[in-house]
């Protein structure tokens, strides 16, 4: 395995972003976005967005395939503070997904702004 593949998921560069207000919204629309959160287990278990899907960040190139999602559905890549979605974007745009944004400043702006949580398994 070269260094550059080991590395993939790095937090360098910038993604699309979506604001949590916005997303918020949009998840009530008829064509509400995927929501990938990848952060670890245990960051899911302890507050997560309803609905979002867990597959942490080093886990993406080997569950892509797994995931039942349209390469045109809208996606949303969540991780706590918008680094770890970075690299999340950028392995769904390549894997062909097209309309793939990042929720700004993660985790933290959606508790910041007092949406609603799921917790547990």
């Amino acid at each position: 395995m070269s260094l550059r593949s080991f590395f993939w998921w790095l937090p360098f560069g910038a993604a699309p972003e979506i604001t949590a207000t916005e997303l918020n919204e949009r998840m009530a629309a008829d064509r509400a976005p995927f929501i990938l959160d990848v952060r670890t287990p245990a960051e899911w278990r302890a507050s997560r967005i309803p609905g979002a899907t867990n597959v942490p960040i080093t886990s993406i190139p080997a569950e892509l395939k797994n995931l039942d999602i349209a390469k045109d559905q809208p996606i949303v890549a969540i991780c706590l503070s918008a680094h770890r979605s970075i690299p999340a974007v950028r392995a769904l745009r390549k894997a062909g997904f097209t309309e793939v944004h990042q929720l700004e400043s993660g985790m933290r702006a959606w508790w910041k702004a007092g949406l609603e949580t799921h917790k547990g398994r």
